[in-house]
Formats: structure tokens, C-alpha cells, sequence
């Protein structure tokens, strides 16, 4: 028998005579004993809405996260929101007392309040989910048929389509947002 022969017969033998079972009998390393090293994966796109949201002093900074989180769960564009809070107040800082309502939402034409939130975590959630629901899903798939149902200004679509792109544009700066790739 050629030397090829014997290696390949002695791989079926040994493969035929091995026990599987055995291999779930044998001891395993408790996970403890390994090193443990926590990986974070940090969406490149929070830091960066978080850092714009601070260069205009937001009290929505805070809260870029949920921004992203929401508009990933609904299928949004993850700055469409926040454009809209851009144009409606200036990123939460104009809004009627007390309703955490940077959106205008709920403020029809000729009053100055509309929907009062129990927080920006609370008016994040409703509006997304009121552009998916009550938007999106009934055909209004860009923002300029989004203007023409959400605000009585021609220049609607046209101003939160500049903060979408400014958004897009941004840098973070500074050492808190140099981006490392191990």
C-alpha cells in the first residue's frame, strides 16, 4: 500500500473508532478564566448628531441616541427628525412651556401650543412613529410630500432638507471624537 493509501485509510479508521459523544463529556474552560475584554460598538452616527446637536447648545444632545434608535426601529431616516426639530425650534430651544415639543407637533395654523410630551425621549418616540404611521406608510416618502401635509410654509420641505444635509456634512471635532479602527 502507497504511503497516500495508508494516510487516507488510517484517517477513516481513527474517524470510525472516534466516540462523538466524548467531545461534549470533556471539561470546558470556564468563560471567567478567559480574559475578558468588553467590546463597545458605537454607532459612528450618534457621536456625530450628539456633537451637532451641542454646537447649537440643544437640550436634545443628550438624547442623539434615541434619535438613531427610533428612526433605525421605524425604518426613518435617522436625521429626518432632528431636521424637523432644526426647523420647527431651533433643536428643542424655542418650544411652548414645559412640552418637549420641538417638533411643532400638534401646533395647527394660528395656535401656539400643540402636543405636550413627558419628555424628549417621549416626543422622539411619538413624532417618529407619527412620520412612519401617519406620513410614510400613507405615501408621503419624501420630505417634500411631507411638507405639504406637516406645515402650511412652501419652504417647509426646503429648510429641513438643508438641516438634513448639514447634519450629513458635520464633523465632530476635538478628542472626544477621533474615531479609532482596531
Amino acid at each position: 500500500m502507497n504511503k497516500n493509501i495508508q494516510f487516507i485509510f488510517g484517517l477513516i479508521v481513527f474517524g470510525l473508532m472516534t466516540n462523538p459523544v466524548m467531545a461534549e463529556t470533556l471539561p470546558v474552560a470556564e468563560a471567567s478564566a478567559r480574559p475578558h475584554f468588553p467590546v463597545e460598538i458605537v454607532d459612528a452616527r450618534i457621536n456625530k448628531l450628539e456633537s451637532f446637536l451641542r454646537t447649537y447648545n440643544s437640550p436634545l444632545a443628550g438624547d442623539a441616541a434615541h434619535f438613531v434608535k427610533e428612526a433605525d426601529r421605524l425604518g426613518l431616516d435617522w436625521r429626518l427628525v432632528v431636521a424637523i426639530c432644526g426647523v420647527e425650534s431651533t433643536f428643542g430651544k424655542h418650544i411652548p412651556a414645559n412640552s418637549y415639543n420641538g417638533w411643532g407637533w400638534g401646533v395647527f395654523t394660528g395656535t401656539n401650543d400643540g402636543v405636550h410630551f413627558a419628555n424628549w425621549k417621549d416626543g422622539i418616540t411619538q413624532v417618529s412613529e407619527g412620520l412612519k404611521y401617519r406620513y410614510v406608510d400613507k405615501g408621503a416618502t419624501t420630505v417634500e410630500k411631507m411638507g405639504r401635509i406637516y406645515a402650511a410654509s412652501p419652504t417647509w420641505s426646503m429648510k429641513v432638507k438643508f438641516f438634513i444635509e448639514k447634519i450629513d456634512a458635520f464633523t465632530p471635532v476635538g478628542i472626544d471624537h477621533l474615531a479609532v479602527t482596531i
